[in-house]
């Protein structure tokens, strides 16, 4: 009778187990989601939240999160019908910002994290996701994340963090999926491609000899595949000349932009009167120079000094950051190695975002730092 009652008891045990951890409806749509409840993880025996200072950012997130439009993170789910219950979204949001917030962009870190470090636990409790789904999750909503921002500016604004006194701007150039040993100059790509055609074509021959040979032995049996190196040189010659085509379209893009800023300053001087100064300059050509570089892996990374290796491939990241509890209120990435040029740019952007998240400027800093902006790239044009 006592282990009837034993097992009576342990049955009961995994069901109401079961029951605490069942699938979680969508509010809308009827969609199911794996079960996300980090307030109820607070009070679970053991819990990681316990162990954590009350002041941590980790429960501000936890805090915020279900205060943020957050619907266009689950549009993308709603009409799946395929496979498990997917993590909940606002689940997967908490804690891409919180990653975000301590300076862990690693997808496999963060997979990591989730089982060993208290903060990011306290977010997940027992549904942890793999370090796939954090990299697909990231990559299918950047654009709703851009929204998120937005809205952690207002929310930052409604808690008095954003004043707008000072609004200071900076750019670092970050390096990207690209070596610099590995660029080819466009003068060094139309010999490797002249020596790579002689070798594909060498190989062509061999390739049929040894199916004539082939044939002769095997009748109708297979023997017409090229050889694997073959394969591999034309694919090499194919990347090549794809690279090829992309400098002369940058040539030719730069030389039409050229073009369009010395009619420009000219315009501008035949109204005003004034004399060119210096030497006529040379006319500009379509063509890419021999020294011009593009990398395979990432061809859009131009080359930038950086400060450790002299120059690299690199993207330069603009941020513009309010002085008073440092919230970064607008940021970009730019292929343009001087910070000057994202002077305007950025100042846009900036004032686009305070729009959008409804926060009214009292002062007009932005807009005369934007207008004086603008009056210098025009100046410029003289």
């Amino acid at each position: 009778m006592g282990q009837q009652a034993m097992i009576a008891f342990l049955s009961l045990c995994i069901l109401c187990h079961v029951a605490t951890r069942r699938p979680m409806m969508s509010e809308q749509h009827g969609k199911t989601y794996r079960p996300w409840d980090p307030e109820r993880y607070r009070h679970e025996a053991q819990s990681p939240a316990a162990k954590l200072p009350e002041g941590d950012l980790v429960f501000f997130l936890l805090d915020t999160v279900p205060r943020l439009h957050v619907r266009r993170f689950y549009a993308p789910y709603e009409q799946e019908t395929r496979g498990a219950p997917p993590f909940d979204p606002a689940m997967m949001v908490c804690l891409l910002l919180y990653a975000s917030c301590v300076g862990v962009f690693s997808s496999r870190k963060m997979a990591l994290a989730c089982e060993r470090h208290l903060a990011f636990m306290a977010i997940v409790g027992q549904e942890r996701p793999d370090f796939r789904t954090i990299s697909d999750c990231r990559q299918q909503h950047l654009e709703a994340f851009k929204e998120v921002c937005v809205q952690v500016v207002r929310l930052a604004s409604e808690a008095g963090l954003v004043t707008l006194g000072n609004v200071s701007t900076d750019g670092t150039n970050i390096p990207g999926n690209a070596s610099r040993h590995k660029a080819m100059s466009y003068g060094y790509m139309r010999k490797e491609g002249e020596r790579l055609r002689e070798e594909i074509e060498a190989l062509v021959t061999a390739a049929y000899q040894q199916d004539e040979a082939e044939d002769a032995v095997l009748g109708s049996r297979r023997g017409d595949a090229l050889p694997a190196e073959l394969a591999r040189r034309e694919d090499r010659l194919a990347t090549i000349e794809a690279a090829m085509r992309r400098l002369e379209a940058r040539a030719k893009a730069d030389a039409d932009a050229e073009r369009q800023h010395r009619a420009a300053a000219e315009a501008e001087r035949q109204r005003t009167g004034q004399k060119r100064r210096g030497k006529v300059p040379k006319p500009v050509g379509d063509a890419p120079t021999d020294n011009a570089q593009s990398h395979c892996p990432d061809p859009a990374l131009p080359m930038m000094p950086t400060n450790n290796k002299g120059w690299d491939d690199c993207g330069n990241a603009h941020v513009s950051v309010d002085e008073a509890c440092q919230i970064i209120v607008a940021c970009d990435v730019s292929d343009a190695a001087n910070d000057k040029q994202q002077a305007v740019p950025l100042a846009q952007a900036t004032l686009e975002n305070l729009q959008q998240a409804g926060i009214a400027l009292e002062n007009v800093f932005l807009q005369k730092k934007l207008q004086a902006a603008e009056d210098k790239d025009r100046a410029s044009l003289r």
